[in-house]
């Protein structure tokens, strides 16, 4: 189990903090640097951007403090003998500075540790054991996407926020042209970054997600084609059989017949 020894969600340091220990945390210390700082990571002198993160192993020396006031961070610092496996087994490294491409992403989460904790309650080590896997995953599942240009990378939030819309209101006819302009992007430039980031056209998404629901309202009601075909945003239950029989390779009714 992953044990929570202590954390802090959106400490402000208005006069700045200098932070050393010379032989280690003697645990695991995550931090993300929410302001420009600088670290001195065994011995060697770092400048570090803002929205960055590094998990110290317990035994690094390391110092850290800012660059700019006021100094802002959230951090936080677990044992357990499950840790350090863990971190190999996603291929997240130690003592290594690392871009933040989802910095909310971090912030929401050691907020969510630091209210468990102070929740308490007989499940509250299971659930921050719990947390720290999800955080631990989720991180790691970013880090392939570290390879994107500065360009890219930037728009990952506003753009993921996007997709999600996307799939959770198929029904809405969202024009990509009008989809860019919420991000203050031409339609092509928007539908290169679009591709970059999910490997995948926003046209293409746009399908999906009606047809995804399609298939669990076929499956799930008695509701006809054509008010189904309405529902995923479809102007003529035409199209939609269509459209359907491309993509999933069978009818609407045989789809149905199916499930």
């Amino acid at each position: 189990m992953i044990r929570l020894i202590s954390c802090g969600y959106n400490f402000i340091h208005r006069d700045g903090i200098t932070i050393d220990r010379p032989t280690g945390a003697g645990n695991y210390a995550f931090v993300f640097f929410r302001s420009n700082s600088k670290v001195v990571l065994d011995g060697r002198l770092l400048a570090v951007e803002k929205n960055s993160y590094i998990i110290f192993s317990p035994v690094t020396p390391h110092l850290y403090r800012e660059l700019q006031k006021p100094f802002v961070n959230d951090w936080f610092h677990c044992d357990g003998n499950e840790v350090m496996e863990l971190l190999m087994q996603l291929n997240l490294p130690l003592d290594t500075l690392i871009k933040a491409l989802d910095p909310l992403l971090i912030t929401r989460c050691i907020r969510e540790l630091h209210s468990i904790n102070k929740l308490g309650g007989p499940l509250r080590d299971k659930i921050i054991d719990s947390e720290f896997r999800t955080l631990f995953m989720k991180l790691s599942n970013l880090l392939e996407r570290n390879n994107l240009s500065d360009k890219t990378s930037r728009y990952f939030r506003q753009f993921s926020e996007l997709r999600g819309e996307l799939y959770s209101s198929p029904q809405t006819h969202l024009p990509v042209k009008s989809i860019a302009a919420r991000v203050n992007l031409s339609k092509s430039y928007f539908q290169h970054i679009y591709k970059e980031l999910f490997g995948c056209s926003v046209v293409s998404d746009i399908i999906n997600s009606r047809l995804e629901y399609a298939k669990y309202l076929l499956g799930n009601s008695s509701l006809s084609i054509a008010a189904i075909s309405q529902m995923c945003g479809y102007e003529n239950d035409t199209h939609f059989m269509r459209q359907f029989k491309r993509f999933v390779g069978v009818t609407p009714s045989q789809y149905r017949e199916q499930c």
